[in-house]
């Protein structure tokens, strides 16, 4: 449920403009302080164990640039098939930078 929360708010970012897009904005910024909440002091999800919701989760990575949940990011890509597994940070910012401008969001 979360992963699809999390990608039907962050597909607004790059697919909306002006009000839809603040709205969107503030949508996303809500979803991750909740996540936040959940996670708390514990290390991932699941406690000390990386489990599903992790793993589920960690494939945002590239967007949590800007959020505090970063330091559960940055553990999460510890574990080597999860490094070896995403896409680069800045590789995708750029490619959202220029969907939105083939789309005429900027």
């Amino acid at each position: 449920m979360w992963k699809i929360q999390v990608y039907d708010v962050s597909k607004k970012l790059w697919t909306t403009k002006g009000e839809e897009l603040e709205a969107g904005k503030k949508e996303f910024f809500e979803t991750f302080k909740i996540l936040e909440g959940e996670l708390g002091d514990k290390p991932y999800f699941g406690g000390e164990t990386f489990g599903f919701v992790d793993l589920s989760l960690v494939t945002f990575y590239s967007w949590f640039h800007a959020f505090e949940i970063i330091a559960w990011a940055k553990r999460c890509l510890r574990k080597e098939t999860v490094a070896n597994s995403l896409a680069d940070q800045k590789k995708v910012y750029e490619a959202v930078g220029q969907l939105r401008k083939i789309r005429g969001l900027e």
